[in-house]
């Protein structure tokens, strides 16, 4: 009998083992970035103002819809405000909150489809240590601000705060999309050379109570606590729940019923014009 026994556990170690090895296989552990590595992926992006750099960050984990949802962004650009929210829901937009979201905003669309890897990159690093990356950004934003890039304006105030640097816009209801040199804005300048030029903006957008079903409503980022906020609540989603996490939102987005379909024209995009900060803004 006890030969038996022994038998009976060898075996269902084996099973066991067996499970693991196969759990492994199915289920790869969570990709490791060090901290220079992260700096480079979160540098095109570190110095966007907070609620849509969260935005960002969330839709980056969904990189397989990026492509598609830019197409649609570029081709109705034209459309804005309440017009544009309702005109995601008539078409049936199959994508997730987080990255109807960024629908309002071709250029940050167009950037994240134009370089997939770098966005399947950072929304594998997002899931798999979300604090490491928002560390990475903060460490970005640090060194902007110490070389003098990084500086309040008409468009975003920037606050100082112990253990992080938050970007705010000036208006919540309008946000202006910073386009810069990660090569220039992160490094000390030369001398005689002019920092307040290098950060410029484009277009207002104006983001209002339509789009708080696709998570601008309680939009932004704890610092202390490495916290993603969608409609007032953390977002967790991680490498491990990633396939079955589905986030909380304060409003319900009308379920979509039937396929995807067209309803509103299609425009051909161009890149925004950018706007250099004020003279008065400059030093």
């Amino acid at each position: 009998m006890v030969v038996k026994r022994a038998h009976g556990v060898r075996l269902l170690t084996v099973l066991l083992l067996s499970s693991l090895a196969l759990f492994a296989q199915n289920y790869p552990p969570p990709p490791a970035y060090p901290p220079p590595q992260l700096d480079q992926l979160v540098a095109r992006i570190a110095l966007y103002p907070d609620p849509l750099l969260a935005q960002v960050l969330t839709a980056s984990t969904y990189a397989n819809e990026i492509p598609d949802a830019a197409a649609w962004s570029r081709a109705h650009s034209y459309l804005n405000g309440d017009q544009l929210a309702h005109a995601i829901d008539e078409d049936h937009l199959p994508w997730d909150p987080s990255v109807l979201g960024l629908l309002a905003f071709p250029s940050v669309l167009n950037q994240l489809a134009g370089d997939m890897s770098w966005t399947e990159q950072l929304g594998n690093a997002v899931l798999a240590d979300r604090a490491a990356v928002m560390d990475a950004v903060q460490r970005q934003r640090q060194l902007a601000m110490n070389y003098g890039y990084l500086q309040s304006n008409a468009y975003y105030r920037v606050v100082p705060a112990p253990g992080a640097i938050e970007i705010v816009p000036v208006d919540p209801a309008f946000i202006y999309v910073p386009f810069y040199n990660p090569a220039v804005v992160f490094f000390r300048p030369r001398p005689g050379f002019f920092v307040g030029g290098a950060i410029t903006f484009g277009p207002r957008i104006f983001i209002g109570g339509a789009f708080a079903p696709f998570g601008w409503g309680g939009i932004g980022l704890n610092w202390r606590s490495h916290a993603i906020l969608l409609n007032h609540r953390p977002w967790e989603r991680t490498w491990a729940n990633r396939g079955v996490y589905v986030h909380r939102y304060d409003y319900v987005r009308p379920r979509a019923e039937g396929p995807r379909m067209e309803r509103h024209e299609m425009h051909e995009w161009h890149e925004p014009e950018h706007r250099a900060p004020e003279r008065h803004e400059r030093h």
